[in-house]
């Protein structure tokens, strides 16, 4: 029979609540008897949580592997196959210490033959997927090169991945994430912003795909996830934020990553970096690690970089790019103050080589270019990723700063060369080693001591104060100076004569074109009394 508590045993109960509702509150443990036990019940706090996300997304990402074909030189039955600098395991003399090692190993080791158990053991070919051009007697096989990450980019079976990735691959496997392989074919790759895509034949199969984010809405600190497949494992989710944008880390001329904190590993590479909302931020390619592991820094190419060039290689397998034919470096402070520029913005003109757009235009040397169409180029990399987004043919107005006025050029755009060449190394167009002039001169406030080039074009620097500003930029004897505040010079006297000029027109620092064995480039030094 039910019984009513009495009004103490109800005082008793309503005062424990309050004790643990004080306990929770101030976090402050208290010694009390409870009359009845009850299960913990804690309130979460309202943190986000990746679940949803990860859900809808993991589908859409797969694992690469990337395999080659490996044609032996050799094989001696046993399944291995040995190749030195082109002669096979049968070519190597007796005595040759290689051949008896590997003689070995193939007669015990793990390929093939007898093992070290004295069990007779089938050979083993890795990576290899069964008859046919790549199996047992095909000129060769196909063994595991590479693995990476990739994601789909649309219903038909497109995979965006890394170029770096798939770049020494023959065949290539797409593994889902409910483990399902499908063959993949190469469409295209673009070695500039480290980007490929694949195909895979879903014979009617409709696959889940993702969407690209809008860069203008990712803020430093925002949440991101990455999905990929680290070292193998496939199908791993790690989260973090945004850490910093606009990262220039040496890879190319597009460099623009995005810095993300998410745990990236060997094997992330071309995965994506979604945000919350389930669309690609950016696509792991690179991380910094003097353990190689991750530490926390991981680089992604942003979406707005990755949209238009995937939408190439998806259409004709290339991507064109504008060209301009100049040779830029940044604009910095001092070379700013040297050309009478309020900021450092822009690209400064280092050339404009031989019949290329930008020198039909009339571009050349110390020009910065400040804006395209009207827009204001922030720097160098800035400048390249501009140019090289738009289509060859393209008319565009150049704005650049020259002799202290800024002008408009209009620059009909020519196409990026597939193999763009560095600048020239023929030894015929560079400066010599230090000689001794016959007729020097000290510049003694810059630092140098100078003389006639042999060819008559420009000045030889033949000595340099260690403790210069000159020696701080890193010029050095033997490099050439052909122009002073974009003046043409070939004399001592004719570097003061800039340099009194520079001063009068309220300069601080001078602009010099210096020429060494690896090409040209502009240094800002400062004025000082010349004579």
């Amino acid at each position: 029979m039910f019984k009513t508590p009495s009004l103490a045993t109800a005082l008793k109960a309503s005062t424990v609540a309050g004790l643990a509702a004080a306990v929770l509150a101030t976090g402050v443990p208290l010694e009390i008897t409870r009359s009845y036990a009850e299960a913990v019940n804690v309130q979460a706090p309202a943190v986000p949580s990746f679940a949803n996300v990860v859900d809808a997304v993991s589908p859409a990402v797969v694992s690469v592997r990337v395999e080659s074909r490996i044609k032996p030189a050799s094989d001696d039955g046993n399944g291995f196959s040995f190749d030195f600098n082109g002669r096979g395991f049968d070519d190597l003399p007796d005595d040759h210490p290689l051949k008896r090692f590997f003689k070995q190993f193939g007669e015990q080791g793990p390929n093939g033959g007898e093992g070290q158990d004295g069990q007779q053991r089938p050979p083993r070919h890795f990576g290899e997927r069964g008859p046919g051009p790549g199996g047992p007697g095909g000129p060769g096989r196909l063994r595991p090169v590479a693995q990476g990450s990739g994601f789909f980019i649309s219903e038909d079976g497109y995979i965006v991945t890394n170029n770096h990735v798939v770049s020494d691959g023959s065949a290539f496997v797409a593994v889902m994430n409910d483990g399902t392989e499908l063959d993949a074919k190469l469409i295209g790759k673009d070695p500039r912003t480290d980007l490929a895509v694949l195909k895979v034949d879903g014979k009617g199969k409709k696959f889940t795909y993702v969407n690209w984010a809008d860069d203008n809405n990712v803020r430093v600190g925002d949440w991101v996830v990455a999905v990929g497949n680290p070292f193998g494992l496939g199908g791993t989710v790690t989260a973090g934020i945004v850490s910093a944008r606009g990262r220039d880390i040496g890879s190319g001329p597009y460099d623009d990553y995005l810095q993300v904190d998410a745990a990236v590993n060997r094997g992330n590479s071309g995965g994506p970096t979604f945000n919350l909302n389930g669309q690609v931020v950016g696509i792991n390619t690179a991380i910094f690690s003097p353990s190689g592991g991750s530490v926390g820094i991981a680089f992604a190419i942003p979406a707005s970089t990755a949209k238009d060039v995937v939408a190439d290689l998806m259409k004709d397998g290339t991507v064109s790019r504008g060209y301009l034919g100049v040779q830029i470096q940044p604009v910095t402070k001092d070379i700013a103050d040297s050309l009478g520029l309020s900021e450092a913005n822009g690209a400064l003109v280092v050339s404009a080589q031989d019949g290329t757009p930008g020198q039909k235009a009339g571009m050349k040397a110390g020009d910065v270019v400040t804006a395209v169409n009207g827009e204001t180029v922030k720097d160098a990399r800035d400048l390249s990723r501009r140019i090289g987004a738009m289509q060859p043919g393209k008319k565009v107005e150049v704005s650049i700063w020259r002799d202290g006025k800024a002008q408009s050029l209009t620059v009909e755009l020519g196409t990026l060369p597939a193999d763009q060449k560095d600048a020239s190394t023929d030894d015929s167009d560079q400066p010599q080693e230090p000689q001794a002039p016959a007729s020097e001169k000290a510049l003694a406030d810059l630092g140098l001591t100078v003389g006639p080039a042999d060819d008559g074009k420009g000045l030889q620097i033949t000595n340099i104060d260690p403790n210069s500003d000159a020696a701080d930029k890193g010029i050095k004897a033997g490099e050439k100076i052909t122009s002073v505040n974009n003046q043409d010079i070939t004399s001592a006297d004719d570097v003061v004569k800039v340099l009194n000029q520079a001063k009068k027109d309220g300069r601080t620092r001078a602009l010099f074109q210096i020429q060494s064995k690896d090409g040209s480039r502009f240094v800002a030094l400062p004025i000082n009394s010349q004579g």
